[in-house]
């Protein structure tokens, strides 16, 4: 697939689930492709042979920028491809001097927070958790088999928050220990690597919404996530707009 779509590739990497061993039927494809510099960086979605293939396509000059900013949003997507992937192919060398980089780059953490970013997630984080608790007579204790709630809309509401208060709080969190974060499946992956007691806290107390409508074991956790950071933010919090 590589060689029919670029001819002139200088090298490229298999990563995700099918480079583990792992991929199922309708698993896609997560290939990095490196480029001539004459080439454009940029991210396609092909199908080839059936299967849905991701390309990370990188020139060799702007890869080390591209590495920079995959540290600074803290996900480090690329940056794990090329150091877990498996290479496919390197006639120059390449493929192994940006794995080397790559490794370089994990190894030195995400980019810590910054105050400005601190601070609003703080306070996103603190609205979160008081419309979560808001909602929490959704819960139909005298009724353990009916704990779901009785009120459609407004336990539409209550899982929308609670997702939002996951998020979040692993965005805090992961920062806080300086940890790489994620999306989609990913988010509890990284959580769990970065703070297994917390993290499955987290992880657990959003399970318990989504099964008994009961969101207080989310909101202490969140609470602590916010005691790690400077505690809760309301009053005093503000925000100059640049235009």
């Amino acid at each position: 697939m590589v060689a029919a779509r670029y001819p002139h590739v200088l090298g490229a990497l298999l990563g995700g689930s099918a480079a583990r061993g792992r991929a199922t039927a309708s698993s896609d494809l997560d290939v990095a492709v490196l480029l001539p510099d004459r080439e454009h960086s940029g991210r396609e979605v092909v199908r080839h042979e059936g299967r849905v293939a991701e390309l990370f396509l990188n020139t060799v000059a702007d890869l080390p920028e591209f590495f920079a900013w995959d540290r600074a949003r803290r996900r480090g997507t690329v940056l794990f491809l090329y150091d877990r992937g498996l290479p496919l192919a390197d006639p120059h060398g390449h493929v192994a001097r940006a794995r080397e980089l790559a490794r370089r780059v994990l190894a030195s953490g995400p980019a810590p927070l910054g105050k400005e970013e601190r601070e609003y997630g703080r306070y996103a984080l603190t609205c979160y958790v008081d419309d979560l608790a808001d909602l929490a007579d959704l819960a139909d204790l005298a009724d353990p088999g009916d704990a779901i709630g009785t009120d459609p809309a407004a336990r539409h509401e209550q899982l929308s928050v609670a997702d939002h208060v996951l998020r979040e709080a692993a965005h805090l969190l992961t920062a806080h220990h300086q940890a790489w974060t994620g999306i989609g499946k990913w988010l509890p992956r990284r959580l769990i690597d970065a703070d297994p007691v917390l993290g499955g806290a987290l992880l657990d107390g959003h399970r318990t919404v989504a099964e008994r409508a009961d969101p207080a074991p989310l909101v202490a956790a969140a609470e602590q996530v916010l005691g790690l950071l400077g505690g809760p933010l309301r009053e005093g919090y503000t925000h100059r707009w640049e235009p």
